[in-house]
């Protein structure tokens, strides 16, 4: 490559990003043989599925592929690598936990747009004309797993990042959809059409308005930041290969397609380009979708192939969705909970929002918001935070609830006792109608849906939680150590704390209690002796009592 024309490279191609997880301790390689059509991704799915937790979770390098017809691959297949696990994800970003609300925020604030290079790695191999058609070739070469077996109808393209471009304004988008194959050169398409949807959509009606098909490349094995901008449903008009170059804090290198006018990464892995039809459909489904239910056949688009590009030592890419969590929840749950705090604390200006946290398992993040609240936040600017959070997309926000910051959303239990407690359904609910029916399965009446806004907050001050204070409990878990008993894992709340009813004069007692002077503390209570009280009368209304 020409060191005159090509810029040198800070940020990693997706084989450096899977190198540096490896590193990380974050890869499990299979080297065993895996049959892609029937064993792959349900292996992958026990990590989801089987009680792993999200910090023990890796990515997937599966060496030894075959299909269900005995074929073997030469091309490994990588699941998991782009976001496995929060650990994963934030990797592939370069920051930590603290770092993915400023990265993405610098990122959409100020993007870098894309620079042209040639003699990209992508094009190193270029398979077109008869190459493409026949079993064996084209896209039937790929080891393309089948993601959900004994539902899904074919191999299906699952960590995609399509790119299209508006005809009108020039300005392309990249948006992750899914591909089921349906010849070695045909791709059935799916792109979301409802509000909100997929950003390829309106280009296609475009094409479809002037009689043209639409030049359509999907790009597998991006540079992690690059793949991250794809499912993040940026508004319209905005290239996310600038957005990753402000992600990576250098413009993206890109190339021209070999066979089409479109702009894709220098660095993928592959490269699948081919023209959309935008005058007939054909059926496409059953496939296991995101919103955690089999989509059923519809009519969608049709992609033919006019061209395969990839590196010569190419990795196929692959990720894991269906069901939550998986990877393509994970993909978008820092981001959208940055976008969503960044919405609240400075589109809006609202007090007291400490963190967004959205529900992952079985409901895809989008369906359950939770507004970490501080304490003493007045009631006005908690109704606002739910108001606003829940109208920011239309396709978020079904159920929103504010608690305080002792709360743990990731914890139902938590969620539960916060609701129990400390909210009135009379005055701290409300429900709101005309809701699009959003990102979930088909069936029945899908007509529009509802809103409900919850204030689970604590509105005043309460007795301490009744569990022993964090030094016992502390020094308990060093006994239970000590005596090998089986391991814990701690859940929140696991000590008592203040809820800011309690007093020094209480809390003094206690400490006569642990130091075994029980007995002064009775000495008291006889010296309080009173008559003329009902039972159950605090101690505190008759000593105030004039």
């Amino acid at each position: 490559m020409d060191a005159k024309t090509t810029p040198k490279r800070g940020y990693a191609d997706f084989a450096e990003h899977l190198d540096r997880l490896d590193g990380l301790g974050l890869v499990r390689r299979i080297d065993a043989e895996v049959n892609k059509d029937t064993e792959l991704h349900p292996l992958v799915r026990w990590q989801y599925r089987g009680g792993i937790p999200d910090e023990e979770r890796k990515a997937f390098v599966f060496s030894n592929v075959t299909d269900a017809k005995g074929r073997k691959f030469d091309m490994p297949v990588v699941v998991g690598a782009m976001a496995g696990s929060r650990a994963i994800y934030r990797a592939g970003l370069g920051v930590d936990a603290d770092g993915v609300g400023p990265i993405w925020a610098r990122a959409i604030d100020k993007p870098i747009p894309p620079v042209e290079v040639s003699g990209a790695p992508a094009q190193e191999i270029i398979l077109e004309g008869d190459d493409l058609k026949g079993p064996g070739k084209g896209l039937d070469a790929l080891p393309v797993p089948i993601s959900t077996p004994g539902y899904d109808s074919a191999p299906y393209i699952t960590a995609g990042n399509f790119a299209t471009r508006d005809p009108d304004t020039g300005v392309q988008n990249l948006g992750t959809y899914r591909g089921g194959l349906k010849a070695a050169d045909r791709i059935g398409v799916r792109m979301s059409t409802r509000s909100g949807g997929a950003g390829g959509y309106p280009h296609w009606l475009k094409y479809q308005a002037r009689g043209e098909k639409m030049p359509c490349a999907i790009v597998l094995g991006c540079p992690p930041v690059v793949a991250y901008t794809g499912p993040q449903k940026l508004p319209m008009g905005i290239d996310e290969l600038a957005v990753a170059g402000g992600l990576a804090g250098e413009p993206i290198r890109v190339t021209r397609c070999h066979s089409i006018d479109l702009l894709v990464p220098a660095e993928a892995e592959i490269i699948i380009e081919g023209l959309i039809d935008t005058e007939y459909l054909e059926p496409e489904a059953p496939f296991g979708e995101s919103h955690g239910h089999i989509a059923l056949e519809d009519f969608n688009m049709i992609f033919d192939v006019t061209a395969i590009t990839r590196k010569k030592d190419a990795l196929f890419a692959s990720i894991i969705s269906q069901v939550t969590p998986s990877e393509s929840s994970a993909i978008k749950r820092d981001a959208y909970e940055q976008m969503f705090l960044s919405h609240l604390r400075n589109s809006l200006g609202i007090r007291g929002v400490q963190n967004v946290v959205m529900h992952e398992p079985l409901s895809n993040i989008r369906r359950v918001i939770f507004l970490v609240m501080a304490p003493g936040t007045p009631k006005t600017e908690v109704w606002r935070a739910l108001y606003g959070a829940s109208s920011l997309r239309a396709d978020c926000g079904k159920y929103v609830m504010a608690v305080s910051e002792d709360i743990n959303p990731d914890n139902g239990d938590a969620v539960f006792w916060s609701l129990a407690y400390r909210a009135n359904p009379a005055e701290d609910v409300v429900i709101l109608g005309h809701r699009d029916g959003g990102h979930g399965p088909k069936g029945g009446d899908r007509g529009s849906d509802g809103t409900m806004l919850v204030d689970a907050t604590l509105k005043h001050v309460s007795a301490p939680l009744a569990l022993p204070k964090k030094p016992y409990m502390e020094h308990a878990k060093e006994i239970w150590e000590r005596l090998q008993l089986p391991p814990l894992s701690p859940e929140t709340p696991w000590h008592g704390y203040s809820l800011g009813d309690w007093s020094d004069e209480w809390d003094a007692l206690a400490a006569r209690a642990t130091d075994g002077d029980y007995l002064s503390n009775g000495e008291r209570s006889k010296q309080m002796r009173a008559k003329g009280i009902k039972p159950n009368t605090p101690v505190r209304d008759v000593l105030k009592a004039p």
